[in-house]
Parts: C-alpha cells; structure tokens; sequence
C-alpha cells in the first residue's frame, strides 16, 4: 500500500527519482576514484607494484564496474506522467 501512495504522489516520485540520480553520481565519482587510486599506485617506484589480486579485483575492472553502474543510475529519466 506504501508503494501505491508513493505511485499516486508525484513529489514523493521525484524525490526518489533525484536520490537515486545523486547515488549514480556518488558511484560514478566512487568508481572514478578507485581507477584514478590505483593508476597512483602503478606510478609508485618499482618493487613496489599491486598485487595480481588487486590488479584483478580492486584496480581498474571494479573502479568501471562503479563507473559504469552509477552511470546508468545516473543517467535515469523521469518517468512521464501519463495522459488519461
């Protein structure tokens, strides 16, 4: 029944809407982040590289995978409210 006042009220619809628009851009900057942190990390002197681990898990694949999540929360549109 909560979801149907939620449907009927087009305030509460858009604030849903902006908040999750706002989580794609915290995911987006998140994910911009971990590639940005671990391209630093590739900078650091030699002998001193990530690890295969956290090339494969923690590097550059999960800093996109964010990126790319929050880029499709992100770029959400309102839905239209239909004509009767």
């Amino acid at each position: 029944m909560k979801d149907n006042k939620a449907a009927l009220d087009p305030q509460a619809a858009h604030r849903r809407h902006r908040r999750l628009v706002r989580l794609g851009q915290v995911l987006m900057a998140a994910g911009a982040g971990v590639a940005i942190w671990h391209w630093i990390l590739h900078l650091a002197p030699s002998g001193q590289q990530p690890s295969l681990a956290l090339d494969l898990y923690a590097g550059y694949p999960t800093g996109a995978a964010l990126f790319m999540i929050g880029a499709i929360l992100a770029g959400r549109t309102e839905t239209k409210k239909k004509k009767s």
